[in-house]
């Protein structure tokens, strides 16, 4: 186990979204609940929701619906929850506290900074135009329709690389959770696992964490 502040400097930052830059479980977890209600579901908690995320939102309904995509409601919910999300995704979610400075100072040190996520393809945009768009250089999401396969696969990864004209040597990943360790593995990346996010440091080290970071700052050390 090895500490960030120990590690080599990097030319380029891939980060995941949902729990690493963005704190969105508030708003992930209301349109989970409202689409849910409209259509006669029980409800979750938020720290449910928490053990859902991290690997798309269809994934996040299906382990939210009872009986998941065997429900025979599965698809109207899962297109009220897109629909209600896509309206409210920013009701309530917020940068983690220190994210912007660090964004900012890692684009004066003259860094290549981009998003990748399982959240829906105009989502991770939407979400970056508003809080990054000063320093998020390239956002993918969830595009399967386009040929680029969500997270673990290291298609999105590849993909913002090549929007940003950058190699994979000098790169790391910095994600929260399990999907993000193999995403940064099967890319050939090394990985940066957050503490403040979805996932706590018994959950990563379980999955192959080997590096981390306990704040933001840690990143710019």
């Amino acid at each position: 186990m090895r500490n960030f502040a120990a590690m080599k400097a990097y030319d380029t930052y891939i980060f995941d979204l949902d729990g690493t830059l963005l704190n969105t479980l508030n708003d992930l977890t209301a349109s989970v609940n409202f689409a849910l209600r409209q259509h006669g579901m029980a409800e979750h908690s938020t720290d449910d929701v928490r053990r859902f995320v991290g690997n798309g939102v269809r994934l996040l309904m299906t382990r939210a619906i009872p009986g998941g995509e065997e429900n025979p409601d599965f698809e109207p919910t899962f297109q009220t929850f897109r629909e209600h999300y896509m309206a409210h995704s920013l009701d309530t979610t917020l940068p983690y506290p220190g994210i912007p400075e660090v964004l900012a100072e890692l684009r004066r040190r003259g860094k290549r900074l981009a998003v990748v996520s399982n959240k829906l393809h105009a989502a991770t945009q939407e979400l970056c135009r508003h809080f990054f768009a000063d320093t998020i250089e390239a956002a993918i999401g969830e595009n399967e329709a386009a040929g680029v396969r969500k997270k673990p696969a290291p298609d999105t990864v590849a993909e913002a690389l090549r929007q940003l004209g950058a190699s994979r040597e000098g790169a790391v990943y910095v994600g929260d959770s399990d999907v993000d360790i193999a995403t940064a593995r099967n890319a050939g990346l090394p990985c940066i696992s957050v503490l403040w996010g979805f996932r706590d440091r018994d959950f990563l080290l379980a999955h192959g964490a080997t590096a981390f970071a306990a704040t933001p700052r840690e990143l710019i050390l």
